[in-house]
């Protein structure tokens, strides 16, 4: 059986009142709390894990800075990726993510109810629209999550380029960095079956701003992508 089919079926009896939820927490953001919203995609992505045959396996939760704005930078292999980090990072979080995206059912709630910015890759007029966004939404406190990958790998656990201009939000946010590493995370909705499957999820130590405020953001790109690199390496050993 499909997986995303085995967890629609696992949870129909409560998704009905959580999608109603969620439709209205994404056309009025404004009037509930953050918080409140956030704990209910939390929710929403701890069935999808729960429910969904996987072994979610999470280090480094400890390097979530509990006060402060920060920006989540993680390699992108599926789909799962963003459930991963909603199911575990508890502190609410807004994405950058693909148009494409922007239509998809429960996803479009999800993305509008975190405030989360739709980016266009062909516009850069948009883009660059949408960094100034984010970085104005992480000096007033907020956290976002950006794949510098632009995209997911096609390569399972091999990383594509980090693009330098996915940390120009965190550079003139001048907030904390967080790196994300996942292993075969790629395994849960971007291929056919549902057998259990394990996902490894490394929380890495944030970089500060103090530590990457000389570098261009090329190379902060590669300093990022380097320290995943090695938790991957690490992990598949």
């Amino acid at each position: 059986m499909n997986r995303l089919a085995l967890i629609v079926l696992r949870n129909i009896w409560r998704l009905p009142g959580a999608y109603l939820k969620l439709c209205r927490y994404a056309k009025y953001p404004e009037r509930y709390p953050e918080a409140e919203r956030w704990a209910h995609v939390q929710k929403i992505m701890s069935w999808v894990v729960q429910t969904g045959n996987v072994d979610l396996q999470v280090c480094g939760k400890e390097n979530i800075p509990q006060d402060g704005s920060f920006m989540l930078y993680a390699n992108h292999q599926g789909m799962f990726d963003v459930v991963a980090l909603a199911a575990t990072c508890d502190r609410p979080l807004g994405a950058v993510y693909k148009k494409e995206l922007k239509n998809v059912p429960v996803l479009k709630q999800i993305l509008e109810s975190t405030l989360s910015f739709d980016m266009d890759r062909e516009d850069v007029r948009q883009s660059l629209t949408v960094i100034q966004n984010v970085i104005k939404e992480v000096q007033s406190g907020r956290n976002y999550l950006i794949f510098p990958e632009g995209t997911r790998s096609k390569n399972g656990n091999v990383m594509g380029e980090f693009h330098g201009g996915s940390f120009r939000a965190a550079a003139k946010a001048k907030c904390p960095i967080i790196p994300v590493a996942f292993i075969d995370s790629f395994k849960v909705l971007d291929q056919k079956g549902s057998a259990p499957v394990t996902v490894k999820m490394y929380y890495l130590e944030p970089i500060r701003y103090e530590e990457y405020a000389s570098l261009k953001t090329v190379e902060l790109a590669d300093l990022v992508k380097g320290r995943i690199a090695r938790a991957i390496e690490k992990g598949l050993s």
